[in-house]
């Protein structure tokens, strides 16, 4: 077998491992999935009116905020599932069995790597019931399949990039609890975006700092592609914070790994 063969052997087994013990111990997949829920439900069906009465054209019913929201949401489900990779490979790190992988044959970049897809394949898991939640709540969205294909792309390479950082993160910590807080701010920068309300409507300085964060421009790629609204030249931003968050958080992560990051 060649270098490359056994690598991606080593990452497939690290894949079955993650996705193993994600099955056996489900509870941090729920507390991602709950989430997103929770936020979708209240957001709507408490604050909803206000929020959407306040919002040019839509009505107070709700109906129609849920359009608005569900995107964001749906974003904000992409964002947490970072925290069960930080925590999951600060698990492994604090307990001795990076260690232990470091002293056997396999390839370095294999524990990352099945970390990694095994956490993205979560994500998207998780994105899919938010999304078929939000449906059920009467989200109505007027895509295409190609256009619900080129959501799905985004989200995938989002999930890629939060959860390359979110490895890197859980390498870095000093403990479970320490990697478990450490992407909070992952999580919270959908609202300070247009997640829940347009920037327009925010204060100067918040909106300028609103318009300009990386998921503003994915979040309006997102409620183009899925409701028609018009995107502009939010793909383009979208696309390069997701590639460049990719770079970032592979760098940051493969370099803590290679200098043994100490508990």
């Amino acid at each position: 077998m060649t270098t490359l063969s056994y690598a991606v052997s080593d990452s497939a087994t690290m894949l079955r491992r993650n996705l193993k013990h994600a099955l056996r111990y489900p509870s941090m997949t729920v507390s991602v999935v709950a989430v997103p829920v929770l936020i979708l439900l209240l957001f709507n069906y408490v604050f909803g009116g206000a929020l959407g009465a306040g919002i040019g054209g839509m009505s107070t019913g709700g109906t129609r905020y849920i359009d608005y929201i569900a995107p964001g949401v749906i974003l904000m489900a992409a964002t947490s599932g970072a925290l069960a990779t930080a925590v999951g490979v600060c698990v492994d790190k604090t307990e001795g069995i990076v260690n232990r992988f470091r002293t056997m044959g396999i390839s370095r970049g294999s524990f990352l790597t099945g970390h990694v897809v095994g956490g993205v394949i979560q994500t998207m898991i998780s994105v899919a019931l938010v999304i078929g939640i939000a449906l059920l709540m009467g989200f109505r969205p007027s895509a295409t399949p190609i256009e619900w294909l080129a959501a799905t792309g985004i989200l995938a390479l989002l999930a890629l990039a939060l959860t390359w950082l979110s490895a890197a993160l859980g390498l870095v910590a000093k403990t479970p609890e320490t990697a478990s807080n450490t992407p909070m701010p992952l999580q919270f920068l959908p609202f300070l975006g247009s997640a829940i309300v347009p920037p327009e409507s925010m204060p100067t300085g918040l909106r300028w700092f609103a318009e300009y964060q990386p998921f503003t421009p994915i979040i309006e790629t997102l409620r183009g592609l899925l409701m028609g609204t018009p995107i502009g030249n939010s793909a383009i931003a979208a696309l390069a914070w997701c590639l460049g968050l990719s770079l970032a958080g592979y760098l940051w992560a493969r370099t803590a790994f290679n200098r043994g990051a100490k508990v």
